[in-house]
């Protein structure tokens, strides 16, 4: 049952209110109108809380679309969604987005200028917190202790050991999340007592150990790809391997020691599972995608009537388009969202001038629209062309169900095939052992096979330096939340090595110092919790 979990996900929101985060603190409960004896007193409880944690990626609030708080205290609903806040992160600090809406913190973040008191930030950091503090208590609460006492056995009981794995492998991502971005957060687990002490800061080197250590202790408790236990839009064994290369791959940023053989091995787990490249690189990116798709490995799932919000696709969609058609021949109906259409986030010239052309004639994944690739001033909406990769039809162009015809219900990969397949090719041009430069060409040209139609586009041996898989990465994942990372990865998100408009503040771009590799502990948190130390610079 493919989309079971999908359905299930859908009424997620009627339950949201259980388990609500109200503070930023790790070590506090989720605020519950239920004692945890009734909310888990059933294996059909365990499966409800399990959906909750999952839930909690797509969803805000208990009032959905048209809330006015959201679970992550202080934050506006419409920006708390976990994708939203992430891609912000990871894109419209770099050379692939910008956006010209005043929203406090925004222009900061598109010009390298942030502050300890970013929104943004803080809300990024926060929703990672809010998820981190949901599995923890999920876990105290599905102990093999208390699943005798409550007379749950059997096979009931090794579901609730396989839910348990799928509650930490969310958790082990979230921390993943705050040691790429914020390298130090607070550090606490389920063996951690409640209340007592604030929790205590934890290294970036000795947090890469942790969630290392975690996707390795939970792989034989994930549901093999393919098998019948592994649903759409639940972690599986797929995932966990694919999050052990993505760490692996960024190791020497994270830790000063390079594990690119490492990143083979589990890019390679990943590749010779039960995945492969779906044919159209541009159903990838709609709304059936969960139908038949078999490169998605790991999905957050949205539902455009049922459980909505202003982030995720929504926003993917709507930030990018106007209400009826612009100049550019973009209008909000022919993308699904016939109320919809925000105007904001365009791309900085360095992302278009990655492809041979920018109608997407070439290299199918290079179709922009816009009568202005060059961003002269950050307001002007005309500056910078549109990316026209999101969608809320299918892929026969029938538009999907929206709520007034503004929300979207367009899954997002958290992880593909394909990126597995560029982390094997960087990892090997980059030393790695367990590899070979011949297969990497051929899963590179295996990507450039489906985006040109033909092997035109193909390359040679030759090609694959580094520098070529940070290009093709850029065209293959543009605006999947990946390119703050990649650019730190290289050394060209800091500095003046590589330049953007507006990199540090000024229309050429400029040098931005190395301590912005890493986004600071919010203001709010320090203040909070003595423990903290602020990371350098700021």
């Amino acid at each position: 049952m493919k989309n079971s979990f999908k359905i299930i996900l859908t009424s997620a929101a009627l339950v949201l209110s259980l388990n609500s985060c109200k503070k930023e603190a790790l070590n506090l409960l989720p605020t519950n109108d239920q004692t945890e004896g009734l909310v888990y007193a059933t294996p059909e409880g365990y499966k409800q809380g399990l959906v909750r944690l999952y839930a909690n990626y797509a969803l805000t609030s208990p009032g959905g679309g048209d809330a006015t708080s959201s679970d992550v205290g202080g934050l506006n609903p419409g920006f708390s969604d976990f994708l939203r806040l992430f891609w912000t992160s990871q894109e419209l600090t770099t050379d692939e987005a910008v956006c010209n809406w005043g929203d406090t913190g925004i222009p900061e973040l598109v010009n390298s200028t942030w502050a300890a008191d970013n929104q943004f930030l803080r809300g990024l950091y926060s929703r990672s917190i809010s998820q981190i503090t949901l599995v923890n208590e999920y876990l105290r609460q599905s102990t093999p202790e208390l699943l005798t006492t409550r007379n749950i056995t059997g096979a009931d009981a090794a579901n609730v050991q396989r839910y348990r794995a799928e509650a930490r492998f969310l958790r082990a991502y979230q921390y993943w999340v705050l040691l790429d971005a914020f390298g130090n957060p607070p550090f606490v687990t389920e063996n951690d007592a409640i209340g007592k002490v604030a929790p205590k800061q934890i290294q970036r080197v000795a947090l890469f150990s942790y969630v290392e250590s975690e996707l390795k202790a939970i792989e034989n408790d994930l549901a093999a790809p393919g098998s019948a236990d592994s649903e759409y839009g639940r972690a599986n064994q797929g995932a966990d391997w694919a999050l052990l290369a993505r760490l692996y791959l960024n190791a020497q940023v994270y830790t000063g020691t390079a594990k690119y053989t490492e990143a083979i091995t589990y890019s390679s787990k990943v590749i010779a599972s039960n995945y492969s490249l779906n044919p159209n690189y541009a159903n990838l990116f709609r709304t059936d995608n969960n139908m038949g798709n078999t490169e998605n490995i790991l999905t957050i799932n949205y539902d455009g009537v049922n459980s909505t919000n202003y982030g995720g696709t929504t926003f993917l969609i709507n930030a990018s388009i106007y209400t009826s058609a612009d100049a550019a021949g973009m209008s909000a109906t022919a993308f699904g969202v016939p109320n919809g259409g925000w105007a904001g986030n365009r791309t900085r010239q360095n992302l278009p001038a990655l492809f041979p052309n920018t109608t997407g004639t070439i290299d199918r994944r290079g179709a922009f629209v816009g009568p202005k690739a060059e961003v002269d001033a950050i307001t002007d909406p005309i500056d910078g062309l549109k990316v026209t990769k999101f969608r809320n039809v299918t892929s026969a162009n029938v538009p999907a169900p929206s709520l007034n015809g503004t929300f979207s219900s367009l899954d997002f990969a958290l992880f593909r095939l394909a990126e597995q397949y560029l982390i094997y090719g960087e990892a090997v041009a980059r030393g790695g052992s367990g590899g070979s430069a011949a297969q990497a060409l051929t899963y590179v040209n295996l990507l450039r096979q489906r985006a040109y139609g033909n092997n035109n586009g193909n390359v040679s041996a030759a090609a694959l330096t580094t520098d070529f898989f940070l290009d093709e990465r850029g065209r293959e994942l543009y605006w999947e939340g990946h390119r703050r990372t990649d650019l730190v990865r290289y050394g060209r998100f800091t500095g003046s090595t590589y330049l953007w408009p507006f990199k540090g503040g000024v229309r050429a771009g400029t040098n931005v110092p190395a301590y912005r590799n890493l986004y600071p502990i919010p203001t709010a948190d320090l203040i909070a919790n003595p423990n903290l130390v602020q990371n350098t610079g700021y």
